[in-house]
Order: C-alpha cells, then sequence, then structure tokens
C-alpha cells in the first residue's frame, strides 16, 4: 500500500499576492459552469453598484418574476459554450428544471399558459416523432440511390435508366443468380454495340467500372473538402464524444448533413470496403440537433439536446439496419452518457417511426424491412457451440488485428505529409481498390450483397458456386439432404479466402480516409467469409463421419443437419464484436437483421468469446481507440479507476507553484482587469484575503468580465481604483489608498457560493466519479478549509493516462 504525506506543502508556496500572476492551470477551459446571469448598472443608495444576477441554483427562489429566466440572452454567449469545450450536465439540467418550475407555476394563470405548458410536455415527442420521419426518409433515399449508382458500374437499364439492376430485371425470370443479368439490363459492352462475353467485353466492363469508381470517390472526397470537412468518416466517436458533453461545432450542422448524405452515396457506391451504417448514426444525429432548434427547451440547453441526439442515435441504426430495438440497445450501450428512462421511451418511439419509414418506401423491394433476411428450418445442434465459441474467439483475434493495424495507419497519416493530401489519398485507395476487386467475383459484387449470399441457405434453385454440391432436387418441396461438395465449392471457398485476405487488407486503409465510411458491413463480411469456410467444412466433417457420437442422431438420417449460412452470421456478429466491442446490442442488432430469433444462444456465445478475447489484447473498441487518437475529452463511464493517488497528487497548481485567485473585498477593478489580461482561466476561486486563505466562492471568467466592463462601461464614478467587492459591505479599513474615492463595484451576485470541492486527502477514484457521475468541469480543492488548487476534467484526462502508462499529451482539448 502506497503511503502519503499527509501534510500539504506550506500555504505561503502556493498563494502568491496579486497582481503577480501566473498562469498555472493545467490548460484554459474557457466555459466551465457558467451561471445564468443578469446584469444591469444602477446606482443604489449606498453609492455602491450592484450587478444583478439571477446565478446560482441556491440563490433561485420559488417566487420568480416574470423575466426572472429569459433575461439572461440580454447579453449575448450567456449559457452558450465556445467550440471544443466540455458543456457543464449540473448547470444545464438546474437551468431546465428552473425553467420548468416556472412554466409550472404560470400554467394556472391562464389559458395561453396552459397551452405553453402543454406544449412543453409534447415537444420532446414531437421532436423525436420528427426526427424518426425524417430519418427513416432520408435513409430510404440513400439506400434507392446507392444501388441505382452502384450498379451503374455495370451497366444500365436502357428502357428507364433511373432503375437499378434489380428493379429493371423485375418483369424478367432471368434474375436467378446475383451476378447474372437480364434481357432488360444492358452492360457497357452492349451499350456499345459489342458482345457481353468474351475478352473485349471484359476488358469494356474493368475499364468502365474503374472509371465509375474514380469518378464516385473524387465526387465525394471533394465535396467533403470543399463543403463540409466533418462529413468524412464514420462520425461515431465524434458522435460518443458530443453525447458525453463536448462542443464540436458544426459536426451536426445542415451543412454536415447534406454532403454526409449525398457523399455516403458516392462513397458506398464506388466499390469502396466501407458501409453506409455507422454514418447513418452521424445523419440521423444531424437531423436530430437541427430539429433541436424548433424548441428551445432543446435548442437553448446543451444537455436536454443530448436527449434528442441519443433517440437520433437509436432511429440512425433502425433504419440502417432495419434494427429499432437493437438500435435503443446500441444507443444506451455504445454511445450515449446520459440516459435516463424517458429517452429511453423516446429513442424507442424515436427508432419505431424511423423503421416504419423506411418500411413504406421499401427500399430494398421485398416485404422486410431488414437488410439480410435469411429463413431457416434447422435447428442448431449442441455440438455446435464448440465452433460458435471457436468463431467468437477467431472474432475477437481478427477485430484486435484490425484495430491495431487501422489506429497505427491513421498515426502515421497524421503525422505524416500523407494527412496534406486527402483527396490524392482518396483516389489512390480507390483506384487500388478497384483494380484488384474486379477479378474476384466475391469481392466485384457490393459488400453488402455478399454478405446476403453468405448467410443464404442453399436450397433448389440456387445457381451459386457456393451451392455445387452433389444432389439430386427431384422434389423442391422434399428435405435438403446433406451431401458432398463439389468441386466449384472449394473453388469458391479459395476465392473467399482471397477476398477476405483483400478485404482486411484494404479496409485497413479506408476507415479513415476523407470520405463518409462506415466500418459495420466490412466487419460483417470478414466474420461472414470465416464462417461461411467453417460452416462448411463441419458439414462436410458431418457428411464424411455422420456416425461419430457428436453428430449421432440428427445427421445419421441422411438430412442436412448443418447450416453453414449459420456459421456465416455467428462469425459475422463475431467479428464485428472483436472491433467494436458490443455485446447485447449487438445480438439483437444480428437477429433483428437476418430474422434469426431462435439462433440467439449461439450469437450471445460467440459474441461474449469475441469480447472477452478483444478485451484480453486490448482494452479499446475501434471507436474509442479513434477517441484517444484525436485526443478528445471522453471520460468513459464504463471504466474503473482502480489506482490509490489522492486529489493531492493531480490538482494544479504543483511544485510550489503560485495559485491565482480573486480576493473578496482587497481588489481594485484594476488588479482584476490584469488578472484576465495576464492569464486565461476560465474561472477565479474567491478567498477571505491574501492572509486568511479560505474559500469563499468561484466565480467565472465570462460574468466577472462582463460585470466589470459592464460597470466600467454604464456607471459614473467606476474607475480603475474601485474596489470589487464580493461580500455585502465596505470592508472597514480600506485596503488600497484612494480606494474609497472611487464607487465600488459589487460583485456578489456573480459569485457562486457553492462550488464542489474535495478536499486533499479524497481518493482520485472518488474524484474520477464524481467527474463521470455528476458531470463537472472543475472541482475545488481544501485542506482545513483552506485552498490549495483545483483539478479539472483535463487533468482527470491525463492523470488517467499517465497511471495507465500512456502519454498524457494526447489529450488534446479541454
Amino acid at each position: 500500500m502506497t503511503s502519503y504525506n499527509n501534510n500539504p506543502p506550506p500555504l505561503s508556496s502556493q498563494i502568491n499576492p496579486l497582481p503577480n500572476y501566473q498562469s498555472v492551470y493545467s490548460d484554459p477551459d474557457p466555459v466551465a459552469r457558467q451561471k445564468h446571469t443578469r446584469f444591469s448598472s444602477i446606482s443604489s443608495d449606498e453609492d455602491m453598484i450592484d450587478i444583478t444576477h439571477q446565478g446560482t441554483v441556491n440563490e433561485i427562489h420559488e417566487e420568480l418574476p416574470p423575466t426572472s429566466y429569459y433575461d439572461s440572452d440580454e447579453i449575448p454567449g450567456i449559457g452558450q459554450y465556445e467550440d471544443f469545450h466540455t458543456i457543464d450536465w449540473q448547470r444545464d439540467i438546474a437551468r431546465d428544471r428552473m425553467r420548468h418550475r416556472y412554466i409550472v407555476k404560470k400554467r394556472q394563470e391562464s389559458i395561453c399558459d396552459l397551452i405553453r405548458g402543454a406544449h412543453d410536455a409534447w415537444s420532446g415527442w414531437l421532436c423525436v416523432l420528427l426526427v424518426g420521419v425524417l430519418s427513416g426518409t432520408l435513409a430510404g433515399v440513400i439506400d434507392i440511390g446507392a444501388s441505382w449508382m452502384t450498379d451503374l458500374k455495370f451497366g444500365i437499364c436502357p428502357e428507364a435508366f433511373w432503375l437499378n439492376k434489380e428493379q429493371c430485371c423485375w418483369s424478367s425470370n432471368e434474375t436467378d443468380t446475383v451476378l447474372d443479368g437480364c434481357a432488360q439490363w444492358w452492360s457497357w459492352p452492349e451499350v456499345f454495340g459489342g458482345s457481353s462475353s468474351g475478352v473485349g467485353a471484359y476488358i469494356v466492363s474493368y475499364f468502365f467500372y474503374v472509371i465509375w469508381a474514380l469518378f464516385f470517390a473524387s465526387l465525394a472526397a471533394l465535396l467533403v473538402r470543399m463543403f463540409a470537412p466533418y462529413a468524412c468518416g464514420s462520425g461515431i466517436p465524434e458522435i460518443k464524444t458530443i453525447l458525453s458533453g463536448f462542443i464540436i461545432r458544426g459536426y451536426l450542422g445542415k451543412w454536415t448533413l447534406l454532403i454526409k448524405s449525398v457523399g455516403l452515396m458516392c462513397s458506398v457506391s464506388a466499390g469502396l470496403s466501407l458501409g453506409k451504417e455507422g454514418p447513418m448514426v452521424h445523419i440521423a444525429c444531424c437531423i436530430g440537433n437541427i430539429l433541436s432548434y424548433l424548441f428551445p427547451k432543446y435548442g437553448r440547453n446543451e444537455a436536454k439536446k443530448r436527449e434528442i441526439l441519443s433517440a437520433a442515435a437509436a432511429a440512425g441504426v433502425s433504419v440502417a439496419f432495419g434494427a429499432p430495438v437493437g438500435g435503443v440497445l446500441f444507443s444506451l450501450e455504445e454511445v450515449s452518457y446520459y440516459f435516463p428512462l424517458k429517452t429511453l421511451w423516446r429513442s424507442f418511439f424515436c427508432a419505431l417511426v424511423a423503421a416504419f419509414v423506411l418500411q413504406s418506401i421499401n427500399p430494398f423491394g421485398n416485404e422486410h424491412s431488414v437488410l439480410f433476411f435469411v429463413e431457416y428450418s434447422k435447428p442448431w445442434i449442441f455440438f455446435e457451440l464448440v465452433p460458435f465459441i471457436g468463431l467468437g474467439i477467431l472474432g475477437g483475434l481478427i477485430g484486435n488485428l484490425f484495430i491495431r493495424a487501422n489506429i497505427w495507419w491513421c498515426r502515421f497519416r497524421k503525422s505524416s505529409q500523407l494527412g496534406h493530401y486527402p483527396v490524392t489519398e482518396v483516389l489512390v485507395v480507390t483506384f487500388v481498390t478497384a483494380i484488384l476487386a474486379y477479378p474476384n467475383p466475391y469481392t466485384r459484387m457490393p459488400t453488402s450483397k455478399l454478405i446476403y449470399l453468405l448467410f443464404s441457405q442453399c436450397g433448389a434453385g440456387k445457381l451459386d458456386p457456393l451451392c455445387d454440391y452433389n444432389r439430386n432436387f427431384s422434389n423442391v418441396n422434399s428435405a435438403i439432404e446433406i451431401a458432398a461438395a463439389g468441386p466449384a465449392v472449394y473453388n469458391a471457398m479459395w476465392l473467399l479466402v482471397l477476398a477476405l485476405i483483400f478485404k482486411f487488407t484494404v479496409t485497413i486503409f479506408t476507415f479513415g480516409i476523407k470520405v463518409p465510411a462506415g466500418l459495420f458491413i466490412p466487419s460483417l463480411c470478414f466474420g461472414a467469409i470465416v464462417g461461411r469456410i467453417v460452416g462448411i467444412a463441419v458439414e462436410q466433417l458431418a457428411y464424411n463421419y455422420p456416425h461419430i457420437w457428436i453428430f449421432s442422431g440428427e445427421c445419421s438420417a441422411g438430412e442436412d443437419c448443418i447450416t453453414p449460412g449459420l456459421y456465416a452470421i455467428v462469425g459475422a456478429a463475431a467479428v464485428l464484436g472483436g472491433v467494436t466491442r458490443m455485446t447485447v446490442s449487438l445480438v439483437v442488432i444480428m437477429f433483428e437483421l437476418t430474422g434469426g430469433v431462435r439462433y440467439i444462444v449461439p450469437l450471445m456465445a460467440a459474441a461474449m468469446a469475441s469480447k472477452w478475447v478483444g478485451d484480453a489484447l486490448g482494452r479499446q473498441g475501434i471507436y474509442d481507440a479513434h477517441i484517444a487518437l484525436n485526443g478528445y475529452p471522453f471520460l468513459d463511464s464504463k471504466e474503473e479507476f482502480g489506482h490509490t493517488t489522492l486529489a493531492a497528487d493531480v490538482m494544479q497548481p504543483r511544485n510550489e507553484e503560485p495559485l491565482c485567485f480573486v480576493t473578496q473585498d482587497s481588489m481594485t477593478v484594476e488588479d482584476v482587469e490584469n488578472l484576465l489580461k495576464d492569464t486565461e482561466h476560465n474561472g477565479f476561486p474567491v478567498v477571505i484575503s491574501h492572509e486568511s486563505p479560505f474559500l469563499v466562492g468561484f466565480v467565472l471568467r465570462r460574468d466577472l468580465n462582463l460585470a466589470v466592463s459592464n460597470a466600467r462601461r454604464n456607471v459614473d464614478g467606476v474607475d480603475g481604483s474601485s474596489l470589487c467587492l464580493f461580500t455585502n459591505q465596505l470592508p472597514q479599513q480600506p485596503t488600497r489608498p484612494n480606494s474609497t474615492a472611487a464607487t465600488p463595484v459589487k460583485l456578489k451576485k456573480v459569485l457562486d457560493m457553492a462550488p464542489i470541492t474535495v478536499t486533499d486527502q479524497t481518493p482520485m477514484e472518488t474524484v474520477v466519479d464524481m467527474f463521470r457521475k455528476l458531470g463537472l468541469r472543475q472541482t475545488l480543492v481544501t485542506h482545513n478549509g483552506r485552498l490549495l488548487g483545483i483539478i479539472t476534467k483535463k487533468d482527470v484526462l491525463r492523470h488517467v493516462k499517465h497511471m495507465e502508462d500512456e502519454d498524457p499529451n494526447s489529450v488534446l482539448f479541454n
């Protein structure tokens, strides 16, 4: 057990007289714990200037005058936050409670106020309803547009160019396989009058495939670079950070929404190894952010706005996979930081509406709203839990390997000249992907179609090489018998192995380039390929050795007792779990995605094995790893802090550096202005005096600056020698010469007299929990009531990094 010195350093070494200021905090934090303020300059009978303020929560009474809340808007910027800074959850929640009490009180006075109160009560439901409707509509448009543009690389429908390949062939009976076309669909060699087969046709098709891919990718990259730089990538790491209380201006704006939607269709159509499911969460959150400004209850309160964003994230997953329940659980498990029960209900409602709207649009062209609907007739055998858990272990290994490789490449991109040429990088990755993908039919087809093919069960009418078994289908309705795999199956397995190596390698370089790019579909593809190969191997083992005890009973009757498509589903869930470290939401998404409710136990076994193996090799999923790479101030509420350090070990200032503070009645306006000019701190502790540094409260930089400048500008008699008083009375003896001649400025009501404080002997485990659960920006450290220092959120994050042997300076933002 480590022992600590319980005696703090002498106060004289920590507190210095003003105005000898020194910037000692970890970093400026310009927007922490702003209070709800209202200023006016009035000359009182006591010849003092009283800065009126509705400030700290403990000063608010139940009898609120009509303007007590809304008058803070008279001073621009009050209640708002700077870019790249963290919100104060406690302040914003307290503001909303105060607003709610005011509305409830006014509701009894008139019919109009009663209607306003009713509107306030159901505005949250109306907002999430609109978010769900727009998310479902936009998702349908993106699905239809991406499908049409993807098929444009292979040919066109001359009778109706706006139809994709599947829609063009609806009137034909020739749509037997995924790769073949129909008479109504013309490939590019046929468009130019050539044959659809032969070397010349292959070269023409190859050429158009590459050209269209480069065109779509360059369009996406240029749109992102010119109009919305925040529209690149998946968006989920930033959404997680924003929902934890971080401000990124423009990340959820209208331009980001527009460019992300158009760019997503282009990047998916380019054939890059990426998916549109992750960016759909970002798009839905953009819709939620924009619509929240229609309701001031959410638009003007950052903490309340995050309730809408949590519901929007659920709607994003709902429309991406057709999985509304999985979307709610994804929002709860993976992205949301603050998730009260009413947010759960609204998220469920929002996901329901979004899924209903998407089903009405029917972008997949079938009666199902899910992406990969399959129907299996055979139950799984108990013995199969062994290969299912084995797939989970493989998924954890593949996921961890992918995370390490992708983070290494992204770090190299940030530190090298490559990061200065984003469009060139996109074009190079697209060119290499298109050149290498076309020869292999399993990499040439869209990834979602490949996944559906791997999930599907072989039966009568299936002509794909993966279904080339030595079977004789005399009756379509008869049970499928177990049979030996034909040569085409083994050839397809080799092509799938090459496809796995290619897609895994190329996705490492693709995830992180400056186009909209998701990771769900590539991860599902990795696992589906591995699972299908393992499933075929187990199936052939059961065929060749049907009388082994593990197969006896189920497989001895000659019927097909092993379903390779089920192994593909389990493998897909395992790899996606290894990459993202999801568990509960992953299982629900997978059985909603496929309709395979009876296979929950295999999915759960694979997901848990994948997470255990992944956590054993590296505790961060891909999204948490990218949050750490970008230096976002994300304090994960799911992790535990188990070190035995104290608040005194983390607080600033340290090493006998001086602490900047304000005294309650001995500083002049000039001293305060010099303090604001010479330091960049967000706020300052207020103490009794230099000789008696007992804590009085905490004043925000913004409030102090506005109060002093307001008094200087509007009131006669206030000059640099005026005293700044944080008390109700003048000091008995003037502390400065000529200070009594000028009019004092009374600042008590801009003072937070109940700041969160801890002692220097408080365990850091407790301090970290306070920052996580209370949403603090900073806490003051005292010893026997005397002020010692301050701990900011950035100090906590850096300390956590330091204790885990990571670089503390990787935390870039406040």
